[in-house]
């Protein structure tokens, strides 16, 4: 059976999705958010008797499922297919296999990365080894913009000002930058979708010019113990052999292949 939840569902949601925090950041960084009586979100489950075994949320247009197992991908299926705007869908890859059958829509972006998490570093890290790396504060916002927009990687991104405020007040994101011995900012790495369970590392990039110098691992250095001596999982995305090689050094390890699809409208 597959119901809307509420409230007093939120024991049974947090027995599902909690063992497995990095692959439900944004469930439960959601739901801390906004809850289940909000007009930019719904929460469903399925349940077996009194055990619920099946999560699908929506935020705004952005659709997230989650199970340990098998589950009822034809009815999560027609809830989906009720949202007639444009939506993305997204989850572990052998979760979203079998909802794709049942959506019936144009799809625009089919995309799968690499999904890793890290729980700790591989190696200890001193703030000797890191005292150049500095919080962003809003003075350095601009900044920090400009320098990830002279990234190719970056070029199209969406950060702005008003998002890392956002970020700020909300405690859903941090930035941590480094600036070489002549005060150019030169690399930083965030966080996003950051809840009291775990946090998502973004944002990780290098000025044009100086690669390969340590700059941005000093700040994946700091930002990854700044989080998990607050007790947080972390996870990221990536789709290169070169980016997986630099994490893994870190201490992320794969955890299984994210999918990502955008439908169109109906």
């Amino acid at each position: 059976m597959i119901r809307k939840l509420t409230k007093a569902d939120h024991v049974k949601v947090m027995e599902l999705v909690e063992p497995k925090a990095a692959e439900n950041l944004f469930i439960i960084g959601n739901i801390e958010a906004f809850g289940y009586d909000s007009d930019i979100q719904d929460v469903w489950g399925e349940w077996e008797q009194n055990k619920l075994i099946a999560v699908l949320q929506r935020y705004r247009t952005y659709f997230v499922i989650y199970s340990e197992g098998e589950y009822d991908a034809k009815g999560f299926a027609e809830i989906i297919n009720a949202h007639k705007q444009r939506f993305d869908l997204s989850g572990l890859k052998h979760l979203i296999a079998p909802l794709e059958t049942y959506i019936n829509r144009y799809v625009r972006v089919h995309k799968e990365t690499y999904y890793a998490a890290c729980e700790k570093l591989r190696y200890p890290v001193s703030a000797e080894q890191i005292d150049q790396v500095e919080y962003l504060t809003t003075a350095d916002y601009e900044e920090n913009i400009d320098m990830l927009g002279s990234i190719p990687e970056f070029s199209t991104s969406n950060v702005t000002k008003e998002s890392r405020e956002d970020a700020e007040k909300n405690k859903t994101g941090r930035t941590y930058f480094i600036r070489d011995e002549k005060g150019t900012m030169v690399a930083s790495a965030s966080t996003t979708a950051e809840n009291s369970q775990s946090a998502m590392i973004v944002g990780v990039g290098t000025r044009p010019g100086y690669e390969r110098q340590g700059y941005a691992t000093k700040c994946m250095e700091k930002l990854c113990a700044a989080l998990l001596a607050e007790g947080k999982s972390l996870c990221l995305f990536y789709d290169n052999s070169a980016a997986g090689n630099i994490y893994k050094r870190l201490g992320f390890e794969d955890i299984g292949m994210w999918t990502m699809i955008r439908y169109e409208a109906e």
